[in-house]
């Protein structure tokens, strides 16, 4: 746990950036949680407010201060359309790390973080014996999206409707590759992430088979960690690094051109929050983390504007299927990825993208904000089903494993027969057309 002096030279770190708020309010129009509840000690401007007490709130009452902060998606609407162009998440990361060393984790957080997510072969085994188990405690609730809900009303899992663990995870069909370049003259290394890793494999499958269409050759190195965001979140800044650390053994950077994913989350953490959390570490570690950070990119990105994949204008083909698609938070809001996966779509020619009302407004699950607070996550959950619906589309496609989840679970719990894809999957399945 932090001492008292640490955590004032963190408090004071906030200063600065906390001052350049105006309390314009232009960040309750876009906050998706405002929206839901109305409440302003849960739009950016009235944490921001509550920020600037806390060195004395903290000590008086830390757990009221860490319940509202908590009270956030992380989603970046206020950061992006700021007036003053206050950085608002990295304000709240910091500050959750703050809290966290004040008050240390629950045990439940730190048995999830430390003793499983920041051990990646345990979490790999854990999730392993999930997969093989999990037909027993789920039943089958919506054939197109292929989601189940709990068997027992008590379960973890609430009222829920999951997408399921898959039965072999993407580490297990392909645990490491190292391709040379190909055509393109290029080569990347491809960070699978967690939730690919684990429930969406067929993504990581996809954005290879795009790659070597592409002609990229391909680095894969085995044993990858998580991106780290579920620790920075909870403000567990020791698991956090861990995972940068292993990420950084197992990502040598002379040996690729550039890093890709296929999830919005993790290429926003790598980009933007692992070089905010490693500023005061060790030099060399923080050039490390610099250079990787450079080098990272949406995949849908790459494929844009290094590759130049442009859509053929005399496409779509008459019998194209009517897709939509969600804008993710991370992708959009944080760095600036939202035209490039829609050129991707209109480059296929079995689909015909039909644009939903507010395609970037967040769907609510937020992480563990999810685990949280699911009655008001389900809620802002259900504006995106409605949005979705409204299109009359056949599938909706986005370009984040997160946004996938919280989008089979609304679209299940309406008992509607609309498939969730990622959009890099619809791009490679064109590829044979």
């Amino acid at each position: 746990m932090a001492t008292i002096k640490e955590l004032a030279h963190l408090v004071r770190e906030l200063e600065d950036q906390l001052v350049v708020c105006m309390r314009c309010g232009m960040c309750q129009a876009v906050c998706p949680l405002y929206g839901q509840t109305g409440r302003e000690a849960d739009v950016a401007r009235g944490k921001l407010a509550l920020l600037e007490g806390l060195s004395k709130e903290m000590f008086r009452d830390p757990s009221g201060v860490s319940e509202r902060l908590n009270r956030c998606l992380l989603c970046g609407s206020c950061a992006a359309n700021c007036p003053s162009g206050v950085k608002v998440l990295d304000i709240f990361v910091k500050a959750r790390a703050i809290l966290a060393g004040y008050q240390g984790l629950s045990p439940i957080k730190k048995a999830v973080l430390r003793g499983m997510l920041g051990n990646p072969q345990i979490f790999d085994r854990v999730t392993a014996w999930g997969a093989r188990f999990q037909k027993l405690l789920t039943r089958p609730v919506n054939e197109t999206l292929g989601t189940s809900c709990a068997r027992l009303g008590a379960s973890l899992l609430g009222n829920r409707h999951i997408k399921p663990l898959a039965p072999k995870p993407f580490h297990a069909q392909l645990p490491s590759l190292d391709e040379a370049p190909g055509a393109s003259g290029l080569k990347a290394a491809f960070f699978v992430g967690c939730l690919i890793d684990k429930i969406f494999p067929s993504v990581a499958r996809a954005s290879l088979k795009v790659l070597r269409h592409h002609g990229v050759g391909v680095y894969l190195p085995d044993n990858q960690a998580c991106c780290g965001i579920p620790a920075a979140s909870s403000g567990d800044l020791e698991t956090f690094k861990k995972l940068v650390r292993h990420n950084l053994e197992r990502f040598p950077a002379d040996r690729f051109d550039v890093l890709l994913t296929s999830c919005a989350t993790c290429t926003s953490t790598i980009k933007k929050i692992w070089p905010v959390l490693f500023q005061d570490d060790d030099p060399d570690v923080l050039e490390r983390v610099r250079t990787l950070s450079d080098k990272v990119m949406d995949i849908h990105a790459f494929l844009v504007h290094r590759l130049g994949v442009a859509p053929d204008p005399a496409l779509p083909r008459d019998d194209a299927l009517p897709v939509t698609y969600h804008d993710p938070c991370h992708l959009k809001k944080s760095l600036g990825v939202f035209a490039e996966p829609r050129r991707l779509l209109r480059a296929s020619p079995s689909v015909r993208l039909v644009e939903m009302a507010e395609p970037d407004w967040c769907c609510g699950l937020g992480g563990s904000f999810s685990l949280e607070h699911y009655d008001l996550s389900s809620g802002i959950g259900r504006r995106k089903r409605d949005q979705v619906a409204a299109t009359g589309c056949r599938v909706v496609t986005t370009g984040c494993p997160a946004c996938m989840i919280q989008l089979h679970d609304q679209l299940s719990q309406a008992g509607d027969a609309v498939q969730v894809r990622h959009a890099i999957e619809i791009y490679a399945e064109n590829l044979d057309s």
